[in-house]
């Protein structure tokens, strides 16, 4: 029950926020919202309020708003007296402002979620070293258990993650650095060993030998708006480096996981207590922005697409060349599916059903 729970509160509520972002700027620019549907399929529910039917529907993998006048060639009547409702006779830029809410509602989302966290406490893994392993460069660099790192090669530390940044990078280098121990500051200088693992990317790894510890930051208002920001823009830039070494095939695509993986995370996420839970829909919530945007048709940035080629050519795209990207798109995003699922389905064969926690 604990991942079946978290895993349709958090697909839930990302879907609703990501669909509500194209439902009210629809409304703000005037367009006539059809339907709101929560999920996709034969609907459970369904309600009709004002001029929209409102749905929850009985397959949990999306959702979508169905718009007057969607498409340029859509067969759908107009009335004559809501021409000016219509999704396709409103200006350019009102319809990308409708496509683009939804990855931006997501993007908004996370932000907010973790600066909630921060607020309340997040325990998060800091500069300071735990373990420090024998014969280690950083034993042999003078680095101490409780030392908390405060600059490498001129750069300010804050989090463990900034430190692994460079120090990963850095196989071979001497890195000049600055410790924090009993209120003073030492300057020491540490040569990350040549690791033989290989960091998600496939490039060579850098290690000096230590192991984080994890402490709660609980910050003010103005900081943990700040903090909400600064990691959702670092999670932002960890996705799309991801998406660019996929389509550069420098990672693997048994690495790339989907609904069931998701179901697991949410899962594990709810067991370790709110705040991991809610990370977990900072992640998520991002990846739907990014992968949303993605200029493949069906999806928000092949809308997009459309509406640049639209700015360019002076003319909608319609007819047979849109009927073909879109089921180019279909097929796709079908394919996709298959993938993400068989990688799930084999992943839990291989290795059980529990995910392994992040090294």
């Amino acid at each position: 029950m604990d991942y079946f729970i978290g895993f349709l509160l958090l697909l839930s509520f990302l879907v609703f926020v990501h669909e509500f972002g194209h439902f009210i700027v629809a409304k703000l620019v005037g367009v006539k919202v059809l339907k709101f549907s929560l999920f996709f399929g034969p609907p459970i529910i369904s309600r009709k309020w004002g001029e929209t039917e409102y749905l929850i529907s009985s397959i949990p993998l999306g959702g979508y708003v169905k718009l007057l006048g969607e498409t340029p060639d859509t067969e759908e009547e107009v009335p004559p007296e809501e021409k000016d409702r219509a999704f396709t006779n409103k200006p350019l830029l009102a319809r990308m402002g409708v496509i683009v809410a939804g990855p931006f509602s997501n993007f908004i989302t996370a932000v907010v979620v973790l600066s909630i966290g921060f607020f309340a406490g997040m325990p998060v893994h800091s500069s300071k070293m735990g373990e420090v392993l024998d014969n280690s460069p950083a034993m042999i660099a003078g680095i101490q258990p409780g030392d908390r790192m405060v600059e490498i090669a001129g750069k300010p530390i804050t989090r463990w993650d900034d430190m692994t940044r460079i120090i990963r990078k850095s196989a071979g280098k001497a890195l000049p650095i600055v410790v924090e121990r009993n209120g003073k500051r030492i300057k020491l200088t540490v040569t990350p060993r040549v690791s033989k693992q290989k960091d998600a990317f496939g490039n060579p790894v850098g290690l000096i030998g230590v192991k984080s510890t994890e402490e709660t930051i609980k910050l003010g208002i103005v900081g943990s708006i700040q903090e909400g920001w600064r990691s959702t823009i670092q999670l932002t830039s960890l996705v799309l480096e991801t998406v660019v070494k996929l389509l550069q095939n420098k990672i693997s695509k048994e690495n790339m996981g989907g609904p069931i993986m998701i179901i697991q995370a949410s899962g594990q996420s709810l067991k370790q207590g709110p705040l991991s839970f809610m990370y977990l829909l900072a992640f998520i919530s991002v990846n739907l922005a990014i992968l949303n945007l993605l200029p493949i048709p069906v999806l928000d940035g092949g809308h997009l697409l459309f509406f640049l080629i639209e700015a360019v050519i002076r003319r909608p795209v319609t007819g047979k060349i849109r009927e073909v990207a879109t089921l180019a798109g279909v097929i796709f995003i079908v394919s996709l599916m298959a993938l993400v699922f068989y990688n799930d389905i084999m992943r839990i064969i291989q290795k059980g059903w529990e995910l392994r926690p992040p090294q």
